[in-house]
């Protein structure tokens, strides 16, 4: 669907969700690799850069001349904000990636908002029940016992990772 005054296509609110996951990914990355620069480098570190430079290498990046310069500069840099001019037009060595958030207890938190939203319908199926009204029993109980385990089934699954990593 395209908006018809601009000719352009309308971006759904999906779409722009997962814009705004992606920048705030972004941006942790970029504020840890600054908080970095004036730390300086470990020898762990240092093989983790040139490890992914010889991957940016294989995967045809980089030719030999650039990646043994690249290599160099690896070596001879003392903090991080030195190693920065190493991978300039390259994609960042993932030791300045942020970890992956766990799951939080939101979804935990949602699941008892929907059995504290389904019991009165489950007590008044009850209710139903004991006076002998089985068909109002199962109207008003059984839509909320379902509510209820798909609630459950949502919030112990595990979440999704990003498509961005």
């Amino acid at each position: 669907m395209t908006d018809r005054y601009k000719g352009r296509p309308k971006a759904d609110l999906a779409g722009l969700a997962g814009y705004a996951a992606a920048a705030g990914q972004e941006a942790r990355a970029v504020a840890a690799r600054r908080r970095m620069m004036p730390v300086r480098l470990t020898d762990e570190e240092r093989r983790v850069a040139i490890d992914e430079l010889c991957e940016q290498f294989a995967i045809g990046r980089l030719d030999e001349l650039e990646l043994h310069r690249r290599v160099d500069l690896v070596n001879e840099a003392v903090t991080h904000g030195h190693l920065q001019a190493a991978f300039e037009g390259l994609p960042q060595p993932g030791f300045y990636a942020p970890p992956p958030r766990q799951p939080g207890r939101w979804r935990w938190a949602a699941f008892a908002g929907a059995v504290w939203l389904a019991l009165p319908f489950f007590l008044t199926g009850l209710v139903f029940l004991v006076f002998g009204r089985e068909i109002a029993a199962a109207i008003f109980a059984l839509p909320a016992l379902a509510w209820v385990a798909v609630m459950w089934r949502w919030a112990k699954a595990p979440m999704r990772r990003s498509h961005r990593s």
